[in-house]
């Protein structure tokens, strides 16, 4: 847990290592809704059919001639589904905590930085996080793997890459942090969500995908970082 212990600034994805933010609206759900609007402007992708994920139907479609509507479409569908949306155990804890000791704590995502900052305030994390909310930009070309997200964070915090930890859970995280110069934690809340339920714990695609990208540490859980924090 070195690498949360030395890091003076921490950038967080969103959905995933901070909240489950499809939890009540699943994202397959979210993806049919815009691969259907996709379908009646003729404009969906054959290779996109199945796609579970609706950020990359963004991402994969960032060229149509209608991507700004689609992209509000998405904007729409994640602030609904903020309102059912549900904290992964000791992400609170941990952005307070990393705020109090004086650190410089960020979010980088490719969801909407509206949606996010929408779902701050239940929890209350508005303050510790101030105005460190960088998410989807109208240019989609910009979103994650671009590493252009993390740069507005760095920017806007002061903190230099080499000072930086990013904790993400998709290959497209660790691609940005890498080619920001930032290290990167990954971090997979199937594994936590596993634990809940009392079933083994399986190496999953996600862990496969995450290590095949270059991520050298990834964790299941929240809890040790928050430890080690403490401890630093």
């Amino acid at each position: 847990m070195r690498l949360i212990a030395s890091a003076t600034c921490v950038l967080f994805d969103f959905d995933g290592p901070l909240a489950r933010l499809f939890h009540g609206l699943p994202a397959p759900v979210v993806a049919d809704v815009l691969k259907k609007r996709l379908t009646e402007w003729n404009g969906l992708k054959e290779t996109l059919k199945h796609c579970k994920n609706p950020v990359q139907v963004v991402r994969e479609h960032a060229q149509h001639d209608r991507v700004c509507e689609l992209e509000n479409l998405l904007a729409e569908q994640e602030l609904v589904a903020t309102a059912s949306a549900q904290p992964t155990s000791y992400a609170d804890e941990l952005v307070r905590l990393l705020a109090r000791q004086g650190r410089k704590v960020a979010i980088a995502t490719n969801n909407s930085g509206s949606a996010v900052a929408n779902y701050l305030r239940i929890p209350g994390l508005a303050e510790p996080l101030g105005p460190h909310v960088h998410g989807r930009l109208a240019d989609t070309t910009l979103m994650k793997p671009h590493p252009y997200i993390l740069e507005r964070a760095l920017e806007s915090t002061g903190a230099s890459a080499a000072d930086c930890l990013m904790i993400g859970d998709s290959p497209d995280d660790f691609l940005a942090a890498e080619q920001a110069g930032v290290s990167f934690l990954g971090f997979l809340k199937d594994y936590e969500d596993e634990r809940v339920k009392g079933q083994k714990r399986v190496k999953g695609d996600k862990e496969a995908q995450l290590r095949d990208a270059g991520a050298r540490y990834v964790v299941g859980s929240l809890q040790p970082l928050y430890r080690a924090a403490l401890a630093a």
